[in-house]
């Protein structure tokens, strides 16, 4: 009888064990039946105009799981307010990774804020997927940080076809910069310099502002006092809203390079509507995406597809460019899990993350792919110029990489 009692012990400590072991080794996130994803927006605060990129990612997971989701599998996004503030960033995701337990970190918004968490997500081996900002240190340090990788063309690219362009088109123009002052900023910066070589000269004047600045009043009037006449903003869509209104009132009309992040058709209508017709004429931008507002794509079947899923799936304003990015991230998302394979586990999604080659993407301008690689970090790299006239985006020459 005694034995009997050792062996049935041992027999449900062995259970107990094995148990243990199996749920330690199952994938957080992830059931017979949902994929967990979460990560962190700024649904309030400087930088809201941007919530309209995680309502677009969930609008295009609604409609993919209506459509049988990947593998069986439905996908939950579930994103958390931090209001553009990376003190609330840490908070949040600590939460998302240990008390939801979610299978990756996914498109949160912001350099600073994406900064802020990295080490933290790359020690626990936890995906940082398709990260919200266009800094070059996702693609650049991807073997220290293995576990994060971007999505949009880099800063520094960007940055670097304003230079070549204005080098060859305005030998002579006194450029004048607005920035934010923070890692997103200072490489919008570095890269535009050190495209512009030896006519950096051409510069006369750098203006910085802080996330948590009220506005860009001052700085708008001290780049007009330096006589600048080609107004790069490198910032966020508040404050270019307002270097547009704040030129208005000093009378001054310079030509502006507007960076991509602020780009968006609806903010350039708010900011004509702030301003005028005359004030955002001309405006320089970059453009990879799809825009719902440019009667160029009316009948085209990426946007019909994007307005029927806005609509059904209730993912807000159809005309917000910021909603399309937001569709076109989720697209790659459910590519990289349809390459992960039928039993996804954190390790193989960035495995498929790192070699992609997407070419159908309808949401991303003709011609432009989403790839990476072993040595390629950078999912897009591809972008055309585009002109603000009358009231709408006009692009024009090739597409460019914006390495």
């Amino acid at each position: 009888m005694r034995k009997s009692r050792v062996l049935l012990g041992a027999i449900c400590a062995l259970a107990i064990v094995s148990a243990a072991s199996a749920g330690g080794s199952a994938t957080p996130g992830v059931t017979s039946k949902q994929i967990l994803i979460g990560g962190t927006t700024p649904l309030s605060g400087p930088a809201s105009a941007y919530a309209a990129v995680a309502k677009g990612a969930d609008a295009y997971f609604k409609y993919v799981n209506a459509h049988g989701g990947v593998f069986g599998r439905s996908i939950k996004y579930k994103y958390e307010d931090d209001a553009y503030d990376p003190s609330q960033t840490i908070q949040k995701t600590r939460d998302l990774v240990q008390n939801d337990k979610v299978f990756a970190i996914y498109n949160t918004l912001g350099t600073e804020q994406n900064l802020a968490v990295r080490s933290y997500l790359n020690q626990l081996k936890v995906p940082q997927l398709l990260v919200a900002s266009g800094a070059s240190t996702w693609g650049n340090d991807h073997k220290k940080y293995p576990w994060t990788i971007g999505f949009q063309p880099r800063y520094w690219g960007e940055a670097a076809i304003y230079g070549h362009y204005i080098a060859k088109t305005r030998p002579k123009a006194r450029i004048g910069i607005l920035y934010q002052n923070d890692d997103y900023g200072k490489e919008l910066i570095a890269g535009f310099q050190h495209a512009l070589g030896k006519k950096a000269k051409l510069i006369v004047s750098k203006q910085g502002y802080d996330v948590s600045d009220t506005d860009v009043k001052s700085q708008i009037a001290r780049l007009k006092s330096k006589r600048v006449n080609t107004l790069m903003v490198f910032a966020t869509p508040k404050f270019a809203i307002q270097a547009y209104v704040y030129a208005r009132k000093l009378s001054w009309k310079p030509l502006v390079y507007m960076n991509a992040v602020s780009s968006a058709a609806n903010i350039m209508g708010l900011s004509t509507a702030a301003t005028n017709k005359k004030q955002t004429e001309g405006t320089i931008s970059i453009v990879f995406l799809k825009d719902p507002t440019d009667p160029a794509w009316r009948n085209n079947s990426g946007m019909k597809l994007y307005r029927s899923i806005m609509k059904k799936y209730k993912g807000g304003n159809p005309n917000d460019v910021y909603a399309v990015y937001g569709m076109s991230v989720a697209h790659t998302f459910v590519a990289a899990l349809q390459k992960a394979g039928k039993n996804p586990t954190r390790a193989g999604i960035m495995k498929a993350a790192d070699s992609l080659n997407i070419t159908n993407d309808p949401f991303l301008l003709p011609g432009i792919s989403v790839k990476t690689g072993a040595s390629d970090h950078f999912p897009l790299d591809q972008a055309k110029l585009q002109r603000y006239h009358n009231g709408h985006w006009v692009s024009f020459g090739g597409l460019f990489r914006v390495r």
